[in-house]
């Protein structure tokens, strides 16, 4: 029999991504008709649309449930994903407008990008089905690619581009082989339905689609051995898009992860822990000690990224609804960080200084000395240093691999989160005790991005302090 056409009624639970998908084709059209000078009206729109929609999402508006024959899921999991990464793609807004103006670098694509790859995250952690994991995963892809290549005159950002490009392409090959090896096992697509199949399905094939399917999610992290994409674009790409594809996104790949490996292949968690243990390890080692021998704070941070998606792996590995609970919390935590991270740079630089090497912040504490405690919050919280939000984040995915199994998980993350902390007080070090070269870098006098950078270090202590809410509402999204 074939399925009934979806009435009005039936589609409200994809309010949020259809207001979105509106807005966003409005903008595109709207953006024929405004000169140069009035570019701000569409990004200002931009901004007030993610707002909205993770207004709606917060209220519940449209309410829960699956829609299209379970392809797509609304549940709490996805409601509270999706609210930070409609939070964190606003935040990375205000950041980019200042920055890509003053470098006539901004287009009327970039915000309507920024849209589209926030539906495809949308729908990425909504997901029912492997046809909805990839087409949420190739909408989020193909933006990304073209806003890291929106400087077009520029060879490191055109490189980077390219390398993100051909890599991703080849993980998302290798994503989808794996899902037609699952499909040819279990002869379903929907993922409830593989995780019932699993017991009569081929053990040799759905272990060979599950690798398949770790490799296209490692690679969308930025895991290690899958990293070899991450610091070349973080460092070619203008800094205000780093700052969103180093944040957001790692929010849906969280949900891409959950909705694949626990609904989907739940029944073989006992192998893929073990792998997901594995690649914590590996990004744990690679991250921070390639993060050790950085001199530019942008490949710093994307090697220290490696690293970040390690621990938040410990909490995968772990498994359970506390391991997932505490991946989701270190997910939040780490986009926050991140924003405020690159946030920094974007402030702190001008048209002809990107402020983006350690040397660049010598002194800092002596030009600006509010500026460098802000820069402090930031680097004490990815650091993982008491009271910060970084510190607990760490925390509750040690004690999910504990928990989980994983004792000697936790002692490797243990350890490698020392040895990171090194790297982090570099900066905070050389803010204060090193003296000022040349001009240095100085605040920026557009005053929306200084309260937002200003808002969002601030953040990092204030939630460091009231950290137990966010990780309730993560620990209910799992009963």
């Amino acid at each position: 029999m074939n399925p009934s056409m979806p009435t009005a009624a039936d589609l409200l639970p994809l309010l949020p991504e259809l207001v979105l998908v509106g807005m966003a084709f409005a903008l595109l059209m709207l953006d024929l008709f405004l000169s140069e000078r009035q570019r701000w009206v569409t990004h200002v729109l931009a901004i007030g649309t993610l707002v909205v929609v993770a207004g709606l999402v917060a209220s519940g508006t449209g309410g829960q449930g699956t829609v299209l024959n379970g392809m797509f899921v609304r549940d709490v999991t996805a409601d509270v994903l999706k609210l930070f990464t409609c939070l964190v793609s606003a935040l990375s807004l205000v950041y980019a407008w200042p920055f890509l103006r003053e470098r006539g670098l901004y287009k009327g694509e970039v915000p309507v990008l920024v849209m589209f790859a926030t539906t495809g995250m949308m729908l990425l952690v909504s997901s029912g089905s492997l046809v909805m994991v990839y087409l949420g995963l190739e909408m989020l892809a193909l933006c990304q690619y073209a806003l890291v290549a929106i400087d077009r005159d520029s060879p490191l950002a055109s490189e980077a581009a390219m390398k993100y490009f051909v890599l991703g392409s080849l993980a998302s090959g290798m994503l989808l082989y794996g899902m037609s090896l699952i499909y040819g096992a279990t002869g379903t697509l929907d993922l409830k339905e593989i995780s019932v199949a699993i017991g009569s399905a081929s053990p040799g094939l759905m272990l060979t689609g599950v690798v398949f399917l770790l490799a296209g999610i490692a690679f969308k992290f930025g895991a290690a051995p899958f990293h070899m994409w991450l610091p070349d674009v973080y460092h070619g790409a203008p800094t205000p898009i780093t700052l969103f594809i180093g944040s957001a996104p790692k929010l849906a790949s969280f949900g891409m992860a959950y909705r694949l490996l626990e609904t989907g292949a739940g029944p073989l968690d006992d192998r893929w822990r073990l792998l997901i243990a594995g690649l914590a390890a590996l990004s744990l080692v690679i991250g921070n000690l390639a993060a050790l021998a950085q001199t530019n704070l942008k490949r710093m941070l994307a090697y220290s990224t490696i690293s970040h998606v390690g621990f938040l792996f410990l909490g995968l590995a772990g498994g359970g609804p506390q391991g997932y609970a505490a991946a989701m919390f270190y997910a939040i935590t780490y986009a926050i960080m991140s924003t405020a991270a690159f946030g920094a740079i974007v402030v702190l630089s001008r048209k002809g200084f990107e402020s983006d090497t350690i040397d660049d912040f010598k002194g800092l504490n002596s030009r600006s000395p509010w500026m460098a405690l802000l820069v402090l919050c930031v680097m004490a919280s990815l650091a993982g240093v008491p009271p910060f939000l970084g510190f607990w984040s760490k925390l509750v995915v040690l004690r999910a691999a504990i928990e989980g199994d994983m004792l000697w998980l936790a002692i490797v993350g243990i350890v490698f989160a020392v040895i990171g902390a090194f790297y982090y007080l570099r900066v905070i070090k050389v803010m204060y005790f090193d003296e000022p070269v040349g001009e240095g870098p100085r605040e920026r006098d557009d005053m929306p991005v200084r309260v937002a950078f200003g808002v969002n270090a601030m953040l990092l202590l204030v939630l460091g302090i009231l950290w137990n809410p966010i990780m309730q509402w993560c620990l209910a999204s799992f009963r």
